[in-house]
């Protein structure tokens, strides 16, 4: 049986067209109001409407309800680390050496497999919706959605910065100057496929740093991204002259960790629903923090 939301219209929101209004001021993506369309499934007043149809106040929308009918990937006993769920979303500290969802070749094994079976043993089915990723070597906090409308606020706060991302990285050298801001394009790479660069015709990327701790010839920083370049810390960095420690792609390997030595440390962002503001934070995992020893410990 089918079941469809109620929204009234107030005053203020008289004007609007009824896809502004639904993206607007109930965030909608255009992918499902397309799909609402398809099925029919948005009404005004009780009959069918174009989506470019102006609202007035007191009138009444019905939306159909569509419910996830499958996880989008295949649920696969594994381990996984919750550090944050509520009705809305869930986040994960995400281990070294996973991919996030699966890609190319790659169809099980990986976070999404994970969740997906965390999800069934609970009898829920909920697509899995990573708001944003990590690289296969990269560990900690990633957020997760569980329903389309957390989705698209969510990914509205990655898109202004609201969103915060913390990372912290060990890198070759001591950076200088400690602290500073790298604003440099980054786009394909001029003759490795796989990789970026640092390219003047790339998109906008900045990323601000800080020395947290000085060591032997290697520096722990904090890092916050201002733009999701895929890559960019590692890449950023790099450029910067002081590629992360065993990153084999853009530095080098390290028989100190397998990866590179890069953690997401935390995540902070106003609750997409409730009224509060989430912090969650990741310990470092084990091999982030042994280079970290080892490096502390030439110092000593």
């Amino acid at each position: 049986m089918k079941s469809y939301k109620t929204y009234l219209v107030t005053e203020e929101h008289q004007g609007l067209t009824v896809e502004s209004y639904l993206k607007q001021i109930h965030m909608y993506s255009g992918r499902k109001i397309q799909k609402l369309t398809r099925l029919k499934g948005i009404m005004q007043n009780n009959k069918a409407v174009f989506l470019q149809k102006k609202v007035k106040g007191g009138d009444v929308l019905r939306i159909l309800s569509l419910e996830d009918s499958s996880y989008g990937v295949e649920p696969e006993s594994g381990s996984i680390e919750v550090l944050y769920e509520d009705n809305y979303l869930i986040v994960l500290n995400k281990p070294s050496g996973l991919l996030v969802h699966p890609t190319g070749q790659t169809s099980s094994g990986t976070l999404s497999n994970y969740l997906a079976f965390y999800f069934q043993q609970q009898e829920v089915i909920c697509t899995i919706r990573p708001i944003h990723r990590l690289d296969r070597e990269t560990s900690g906090c990633i957020v997760f959605a569980k329903d389309s409308r957390t989705q698209t606020i969510l990914e509205t706060f990655l898109k202004d910065g609201s969103l915060k991302r913390t990372y912290q990285a060990l890198v070759q050298g001591i950076v200088d100057p400690p602290s500073g801001t790298i604003n440099a394009p980054i786009g394909s790479h001029p003759t490795k496929p796989n990789r970026r660069a640092v390219n003047l015709k790339g998109d906008p990327a900045i990323t601000h740093y800080k020395t947290v701790q000085g060591l032997s010839n290697a520096s722990l920083l904090e890092l916050t991204l201002e733009t999701g370049r895929t890559h960019q810390i590692r890449v950023h960095l790099t450029h910067l002259g002081y590629p992360i420690i065993g990153d084999r792609m853009y530095g080098k390997a390290s028989n100190l960790i397998n990866g590179q030595a890069l953690h997401a440390i935390s995540v902070h962002f106003s609750h997409p629903v409730e009224q509060h503001e989430i912090t969650v934070q990741a310990p470092a995992p084990t091999n982030f923090l042994r280079v970290l020893e080892h490096y502390s410990s030439q110092n000593s």
